[in-house]
């Protein structure tokens, strides 16, 4: 199950996409002003191969500028995700064999004799 920041997340992304995808086909569909502000009809035939094989080189260009910049702020973040793996692990280890030496080390010791205070608590309660 998607959590609820996830699905939105999601659902942003998929409504940026199809704003993008309704972008471009209204660019292609649709050709520049004439020169007295007025439209002409519409239609395919109007962009050039060349006119679209731009619109699709900066499409892929943004793209991979927008893939390159999340590819160097990972390549920065990463040794600091790894460092804090590396003290989150070193801090396991210690742990454990702190309690390991602790279990060992008040085996020998009697049992802590109990409170009166506290067994006269329990009576109340």
């Amino acid at each position: 199950m998607m959590s609820g920041q996830a699905q939105n997340e999601d659902e942003y992304r998929s409504k940026a996409f199809h704003e993008l995808s309704a972008l471009v086909l209204n660019i292609i569909r649709s050709p520049p002003a004439t020169e007295r502000g007025r439209r002409s009809v519409p239609s395919f035939q109007q962009i050039t191969p060349a006119g679209f094989a731009s619109l699709l080189l900066g499409i892929s260009l943004s793209l991979m500028l927008c893939g390159s910049v999340t590819f160097f702020i990972g390549f920065v973040l990463m040794p600091w995700v790894l460092a804090f793996v590396v003290f989150f692990y070193f801090v396991g280890v210690v742990s454990t064999i702190s309690m390991i030496g602790r279990a060992i080390l008040s085996c020998n010791s009697p049992p802590p004799s109990p409170r009166k205070d506290a067994a006269a608590s329990w009576k109340v309660l």
